[in-house]
């Protein structure tokens, strides 16, 4: 009997990644030959995140050729508002690496495993956060918000926001062990051992995957593209924006709706 072999573990971030708001699906085309989106998201009564029907299409086809795990910084809550094509995902990762969850339930010896290594090495959340709220001047700060207990963030004014101020308070938040990132609107605060790839690496353990195939467009992303075997990132987002990349990360060309569509084929392919 031919030995059966090790699985595909594709993991990858989901917005602006693979689902896409309307003001970022970014169709530079004419109306015409825009291409049919499927909403995936709807939030008080308001579709927020679209695929296009090619993108949902291949999604369909990869969930029966892989383990394809979404991987985001979203909640929970949030994530549980998502309605991906295909069969629902067996597992997924949400806050940024804080919950792995196995079929829609956090998987408790993981959230041990965050709790003790954020003890060890961080600075309580409450003071990061009362450092940040502190700091934000209300001409600019639109919202504060805490995600999971785990991490927190600041919605803001980027034309307002100063110069200077995310380095300064990313240099004082380094002391204490967590990174601060603005990522469009939002700043994030977010433990250094918080990470999407701490969770992926768990869950390829578990699974016995010897390949991991990544992708994402962010600065929280990066730690996943470089723990992966292939990974790919858009020609948009923060990474693309710094010009980032790594050895085994391609750049793609592609931008808004037109890079999900893309990356989903380099998963197919790989798969």
């Amino acid at each position: 009997m031919t030995p059966r072999s090790a699985p595909t573990l594709i993991a990858s971030d989901l917005d602006r990644t693979l689902i896409y708001s309307s003001a970022a699906l970014d169709l530079r085309m004419p109306d015409a030959r825009a291409p049919r989106l499927l909403c995936v998201e709807v939030y008080e009564s308001r579709p927020l995140s679209y695929m296009t029907e090619t993108a949902a299409g291949l999604l369909g086809e990869l969930s029966h050729a892989a383990a394809f795990v979404p991987v985001t910084t979203r909640t929970r809550e949030q994530y549980a508002r998502i309605r991906l094509p295909g069969p629902a995902p067996r597992y997924a990762i949400c806050a940024n690496g804080g919950h792995l969850l196995v079929d829609g339930v956090s998987d408790p010896d993981w959230q041990r495993q965050v709790a003790a290594r954020l003890a060890a090495a961080c600075a309580p959340l409450a003071e990061v956060r009362a450092r940040l709220t502190a700091a934000a001047d209300p001409a600019w700060l639109l919202k504060e918000r805490v995600a999971e207990d785990l991490f927190a963030y600041l919605v803001v004014d980027r034309a307002l926001l100063p110069d200077g101020w995310v380095k300064e308070v990313a240099e004082w938040a380094d002391g204490l062990g967590w990174t601060v990132s603005l990522q469009g609107r939002k700043i994030y605060a977010v433990p250094r051992p918080l990470t999407k790839s701490a969770a992926v690496l768990e869950l390829a353990r578990r699974m016995g995957a010897e390949r991991i195939l990544a992708a994402g467009d962010s600065l929280l992303d990066a730690d996943l593209l470089l723990a992966a075997h292939r990974a790919w990132r858009p020609g948009h987002g923060e990474l693309a924006d710094q010009g980032w990349t790594a050895p085994q990360v391609e750049a793609l060309t592609e931008t808004g709706a037109a890079a999900g569509e893309e990356i989903l084929r380099r998963f197919l392919a790989g798969a």
